[in-house]
């Protein structure tokens, strides 16, 4: 058997309910392997839950949803093996700066409008916001979103949450991190005016396959609020994928997150949510040559 063109790709994923919460606001989702039939998709989306977003349960659900189907598309049009041929990086990375996020907060819309259209307000009619950007306001909730095919590495966000990277070498980035924090508890939002040009994106191709990133996760902002500062959470990441580099580590971080997610949430007293891949160690051709040398020599 010939060796696979691309290390298949773990996915591990939970959400933890914040103290006195009513409902949890957070959505997430995890799919695909990492190849170019099956990219790997991650997302987690935040509503932001106050009374004047009474509806952000449903608009995380939506930005999920939504973002399941514009990551399927994008991912796509990345393929090499197309009939109608390849498009350009260059055509990629434009397509993801701009028209991606253009598509999916205009679907966003569509979708949170219509579910007003299906269930209104009943209990107090008068009450109807009488404007489309007062519904909207209603469903108001925050992304980040990433795909990853054997051609690159693309990820969007918008308002709050981190996208933690973790590349070969061991070194941590949050390369959507803002470049000046937001200020109290205010936050870009699906719902903001011109919300599509408020996205920020990531965009890496992929130059060798052993130059990928070992490790990608998306959280909700309920999982950095739990520490005292930003160091706290990079040590944290960096624990998290140590755990999972160990032989079988997986197994015993996936019986052990919903633990550790229900303790940040309740020191950051928000819905707590992380979605995260792991690429399992290749084993070069040489090492392989030298365990059955070993083998042999038993």
């Amino acid at each position: 058997m010939s060796a696979p063109e691309q290390p298949l790709w773990e996915t591990i994923e939970h959400s933890a309910q914040g103290v006195n919460k009513r409902v949890n606001q957070d959505w997430y989702a995890a799919e695909g392997i990492g190849s170019a039939v099956g990219p790997l998709i991650l997302s987690v989306a935040d509503g932001h839950g106050s009374a004047v977003h009474a509806r952000s349960h449903v608009g995380a659900r939506c930005a999920v949803d939504l973002f399941g189907v514009e990551a399927r598309r994008f991912a796509e049009l990345a393929r090499t093996d197309k009939p109608d041929g390849t498009h350009s990086l260059s055509w990629l990375m434009n397509y993801a700066r701009n028209e991606l996020p253009r598509q999916l907060v205009a679907a966003w819309q569509e979708m949170v409008l219509a579910h007003w259209d299906r269930a209104p307000e009943t209990v107090h009619p008068a009450a109807e916001p009488p404007h489309k950007d007062q519904k909207l306001l209603l469903y108001g909730a925050t992304l980040v979103g990433a795909v990853l095919t054997p051609r690159m590495f693309a990820a969007w966000q918008l308002g709050d949450g981190e996208l933690t990277v973790i590349d070969a070498d061991g070194a941590i980035a949050l390369p959507l991190a803002p470049v000046e924090a937001d200020l109290g508890d205010e936050t870009e939002s699906l719902c903001s005016r011109h919300a599509w040009k408020m996205i920020r994106v990531h965009w890496a191709p992929i130059v060798a396959v052993d130059r990928t990133p070992r490790m990608i996760a998306l959280s909700t902002d309920g999982l950095s609020k739990s520490f005292a500062s930003d160091e706290g959470f990079a040590q944290f990441m960096t624990g998290f994928d140590e755990r999972l580099s160990k032989d079988g580590g997986i197994g015993g971080v996936r019986d052990a997150l919903p633990g550790w997610l229900a303790e940040a949430a309740r020191y950051s007293g928000d819905d707590t949510t992380l979605v995260a891949a792991r690429r399992p160690h290749l084993v070069a051709a040489d090492d392989n040559a030298a365990a059955d040398e070993r083998r042999s020599d038993a």
